[in-house]
């Protein structure tokens, strides 16, 4: 077994720990793992990072409820509506390039990480729940599936605000709720990968979730006793250096476009 893979082994954790921890962070980072690490193709690591997620979020939302932090309504509101955008939002990814995939999901991962280092409401705002709209969470719901079957992340730190401000939910339901709603948009998304042809190693899918579910268990327990906001700025910066890492390893991708729009202005 090489470094690079156990190396890749022990990251998995750290995805599933941050999935049970604060709702999300950790599938925005199992893309680049997959690549970077373990050294999976693009497209594969796609369609893995959503089993991954997936089932390792299917987890900790059975975790969660066994404390009553899942809304099981909200969130099947949430996950239905979800179903849509993951299986359709599954087909723009073999439309882009591998450079230009992992272009675009390191603009994610620079913008969850902005919105990670602004300063989370915390439990006793009371601003911060809000009542329930039917709408705005199907509209919601529909966003963040289309994102997760486009480029394979939970999009967690979307759900959970959502869920508070759309769904009427506590911080800490909206943490477990967020879960479910991943989970069901993971294996919508999954379909849409699996109906364009996308395949994968299935051992190694298996061993990644397997270590992610792990780490989801310290992670689940811990949150319940533990303030997240320094594991959420430590995470955000550490997304940050990874979508920048990204950017310089695959920016030679847009230099194609930039001397295609010279062409077309002159």
């Amino acid at each position: 077994m090489g470094l690079n893979l156990i190396l890749g082994l022990l990251l998995s954790a750290a995805i599933g720990f941050s999935l049970g921890l604060i709702g999300g962070g950790g599938s925005i980072i199992t893309v680049p793992i997959l690549v970077y690490v373990i050294g999976v193709e693009p497209h594969q690591a796609i369609g893995m990072s959503l089993a991954v997620v997936g089932v390792t979020s299917l987890v900790g939302a059975a975790l969660h409820s066994r404390r009553d932090s899942v809304r099981w309504g909200t969130g099947l509101i949430f996950g239905g509506s979800g179903v849509f955008g993951a299986f359709f939002g599954a087909r723009l990814t073999h439309l882009f390039s591998p450079p230009a995939l992992l272009l675009l999901f390191a603009a994610l991962m620079i913008v969850i990480s902005l919105l990670m280092l602004r300063k989370r409401p915390s439990e006793n705002n009371v601003n911060w729940t809000r009542e329930f709209s039917l709408r705005k969470a199907i509209a919601a719901g529909l966003g963040v599936g289309a994102l997760t079957g486009f480029l394979g992340v939970g999009g967690g730190f979307l759900i959970v605000p959502a869920l508070a401000l759309f769904g009427g939910l506590a911080m800490k339901e909206s943490v477990g709720t967020s879960l479910l709603v991943i989970a069901i948009n993971c294996a919508a998304g999954l379909l849409g990968q699996m109906r364009h042809g996308a395949g994968f190693d299935a051992r190694l899918t298996i061993l990644v979730a397997a270590l992610a579910a792990i780490g989801m268990l310290a992670g689940a327990a811990l949150s319940h006793n533990t303030s997240a906001e320094r594991l959420n700025k430590g995470f955000a910066a550490f997304a940050l250096a990874v979508a920048f890492f990204l950017v310089a390893k695959n920016y030679q991708a847009l230099i194609p476009l930039a001397m295609g729009a010279g062409g077309a202005s002159g």
